[in-house]
């Protein structure tokens, strides 16, 4: 299988868990079907979108390539009868059930769709021929990869997730680092797999050890 069908795959399953995240915060919000369709498609390719504009790649793919933006939204779409129905037939009891279940996706969708982003960031500014500047390519890497989320988060009227806790944004730079710098030692498949691991496992063990980084919070 060539590497731009693997990766393409990569886009796909991020495309998928992102928009699934930003449909699970818009349960929280209590979001209307619309809302949901907005705020999962603009978590799915928002990351993207600003990619491909810092590499001067216009217009962005997402607009040369409507596949993302239709999967984004089947997604959304599907999710949204989902967790509606679940919630209209369940009661009380039953509902918290819902909403601890929704936490633990919502943190899953979002570590999968991290690290699957993360990795396709980099990779895509190393095609667009800054293999050489690999400051770059990190950077990339983990604004495509956090993007989405941030773009979620202020649609949601929320505090960013990268900004208060999860060590979020330090998963995302610890995945793009160890991609950019394993790509030129080992196979780019093997690299992109150990760096989308290393991102869903700190991400997990932070979300399960209540990892922070120091903050003004007094709890913290």
């Amino acid at each position: 299988m060539k590497f731009d069908v693997i990766f393409f795959i990569f886009e796909m399953i991020g495309t998928v868990a992102f928009a699934i995240s930003g449909v699970l915060v818009a349960k929280e919000k209590k979001m209307d079907l619309f809302g949901a369709i907005v705020l999962g498609c603009a978590t799915a390719v928002g990351g993207g979108v600003i990619r491909d504009l810092l590499l001067g790649q216009t217009p962005p793919v997402m607009f040369q390539e409507p596949v993302y933006v239709a999967v984004a939204f089947v997604t959304c779409v599907v999710d949204f009868i989902i967790l509606r129905h679940k919630i209209i037939k369940a009661d009380a009891v039953e509902i918290h059930r819902v909403h601890a279940k929704s936490e633990f996706l919502l943190n899953a969708a979002d570590a999968v769709g991290l690290a699957a982003f993360v990795v396709v960031g980099c990779r895509t500014a190393v095609n667009a021929g800054y293999e050489d500047n690999t400051f770059l390519v990190i950077f990339v890497g983990v604004l495509t990869g956090i993007g989405g989320g941030i773009l979620r988060d202020i649609l949601a009227g929320q505090m960013p997730l990268i900004m208060k806790k999860r060590v979020y944004g330090v998963a995302a730079l610890a995945g793009a680092i160890v991609y950019a710098y394993a790509e030129t030692y080992i196979n780019v498949l093997a690299a992109a797999i150990i760096s989308m691991v290393l991102i869903t496992l700190i991400r997990f063990l932070a979300i399960h050890y209540r990892w922070n980084l120091p903050s003004f919070d007094k709890r913290d």
